[in-house]
């Protein structure tokens, strides 16, 4: 390892700001992050725990430890249930390993394919898409407490897993480090196998998809070849344009809530939560504010997909979140309803 000063962040985040951080270190194996820890408790210094930076917005330098997770590793083993349980490092990226199992023909984690950020990263904001969220495959979640040194593991049924929630981004926030993510994945791979895993295909446009594509009984491949397919079409690349995928959450409400905006907006959308609530797309309710396609110098809203705030260039974080506000406001107005971002803002 090497701790290096004033290094540029533009590289480590999805938005490409450009921000420095004033010390930067990059741990690229447990036992490394496990001897930072020593290292660190003696300079004492806030420190940010950065992975792949796609669930980020800086609006300026860092002036503290950036540790970059780099850690690698895939393990696996084979329950006596018929389970799978795979193990892997923070430092991988997401859908590197949801390939890797979908390779191996491990079923749970297709739905979340090309979801972009680290394993590490995951449990941490409970990342979904396409009816799937990640709880629904964590077995346990190893980490280590910075104060202290100790390793800790944490059941999936103790993680305090919400909407984009967990007890990472609460309780623990900023007081530990995930080293590693362990899942219990399905040995199974079409819907109509008996004793395999059912697939996920009712979110979203995944059944007419491969209905278009005539393929009546699916494997995981098909439907993570969909997905990716539908998300290359719908999210911008980060590689081409600055952004952090879905910048709001979806506001859950009370039925009353959903009631009184269908009296007013009929044709407003939707879906039942596991609460007993209401889940709204926050993307109808940006857009039928008019927000998409904005742009203002170089912070704009997709012109595709609403829910995605972009940097086109040269925006700067204080320019994004100014916009971000500026929604949030209009759709109070509009709607009474409040959103809250996604994103992390540092």
């Amino acid at each position: 390892m090497h701790l290096d000063q004033h290094v540029s962040l533009k590289p480590y985040n999805t938005f490409g700001m450009d921000v420095r951080a004033r010390y930067f270190i990059e741990p690229k194996s447990r036992s490394e992050i496990l001897t930072l820890l020593n290292y660190r408790s003696m300079i004492r210094m806030p420190f940010l725990v950065l992975g792949g930076g796609s669930n980020m917005l800086f609006t300026g330098n860092f002036e503290g430890l950036v540790i970059h997770i780099s850690s690698k590793g895939i393990q696996w083993k084979e329950d006596v249930d018929g389970t799978v349980l795979v193990t892997a490092e923070a430092g991988e990226l997401w859908d590197d390993l949801v390939g890797f199992c979908v390779g191996k023909g491990w079923a749970g984690l297709e739905n979340l394919s090309l979801i972009p950020g680290t394993v590490g990263a995951a449990p941490v904001q409970n990342i979904g898409a396409y009816g799937v969220e990640v709880k629904d495959c964590i077995e346990s979640v190893h980490y280590v407490m910075t104060d202290s040194g100790k390793e800790m593991h944490l059941k999936s049924g103790e993680c305090q897993f919400g909407y984009r929630d967990s007890i990472f981004r609460n309780s623990l926030k900023r007081r530990c480090i995930i080293l590693d993510v362990t899942f219990r994945l399905s040995a199974g791979d079409s819907e109509e196998k008996p004793g395999t895993a059912h697939l996920k295909l009712d979110y979203g446009t995944i059944r007419k998809e491969l209905e278009d594509q005539g393929i009546s009984s699916p494997t995981i491949a098909d439907v993570r070849n969909v997905v990716c397919a539908i998300r290359r079409r719908k999210l911008p690349d980060p590689a081409e344009i600055g952004n952090a995928g879905s910048f709001f959450r979806n506001p859950v409400v009370e039925g009353v809530t959903r009631d009184r905006l269908l009296s007013t907006f009929p044709t407003l959308p939707w879906f039942p939560d596991i609460s007993g609530k209401y889940k709204i797309p926050a993307a109808w309710l940006i857009q039928q504010c008019g927000w998409k396609g904005f742009r203002d110098g170089d912070a704009g809203v997709h012109a595709m997909q609403p829910l995605v705030l972009v940097n086109y260039g040269l925006a700067s974080g204080g320019q994004i979140t100014a916009l971000m506000q500026r929604i949030i406001e209009s759709v109070q107005n509009r709607f009474g309803i409040l959103l809250r971002p996604e994103v992390n803002i540092i």
